[in-house]
């Protein structure tokens, strides 16, 4: 047989082919075989189980003498030792049902404007859920027991029960402006 080029050429042409095809043969996850052969072959480390917990001992309630600790107090009025402390015999009505006005600080409302409908003043306040309420002199507002005792037309005067310190109670004006 003749050697030339194209003899060569096409020998080391197929030579290299069945090298490429031998390649092919070989699994393609062999790095991952190893990798996991490796990863079993290494020492394990130890869990430490879990504590110990002691039962929960429960404990009844015997005090049926007091108030139940889940139900909220309700205040009828003041204790008398409160309102003798200060003297001064002013004290918040317990009695009375709360106005939605009644949940805000003084400073977390605004007064927008006024109305007046037949000879009666009417204030707008905006409290801080961005709700328009329309009030007037009697109504109370504030979480300080405030009534209102006078409305204009560019402010709301009101009057505040607050503690006085000494275990009783005083009076305290206040007032809200109209805002622009």
């Amino acid at each position: 047989m003749k050697w030339d080029c194209n003899n060569v050429l096409r020998w080391l042409g197929a030579v290299t082919l069945s090298g490429s095809m031998a390649a092919c043969t070989d699994s393609p996850i062999a790095d991952l075989e190893i990798y996991v052969k490796e990863t079993k072959g290494q020492q394990r480390s130890s869990i430490k189980p879990l504590p110990e917990f002691e039962p929960f001992e429960s404990f009844p309630y015997q005090a049926h003498e007091f108030r139940d600790p889940f139900t909220p107090p309700v205040f009828s009025h003041a204790p008398a030792s409160m309102a003798q402390a200060g003297g001064s015999g002013i004290t918040p009505d317990f009695d009375r049902p709360r106005e939605p006005l009644e949940e805000y600080p003084l400073d977390g409302l605004r007064m927008v404007g006024t109305l007046e409908q037949d000879q009666e003043t009417w204030a707008l306040i905006l409290d801080g859920d961005s709700t328009i309420h329309r009030v007037q002199h009697g109504n109370h507002i504030g979480q300080n027991h405030g009534k209102i005792v006078r409305v204009s037309e560019f402010e709301v005067e009101l009057m505040e029960i607050i503690p006085d310190g000494l275990g009783g109670w005083m009076e305290r004006q206040a007032s809200i402006a109209i805002s622009e």
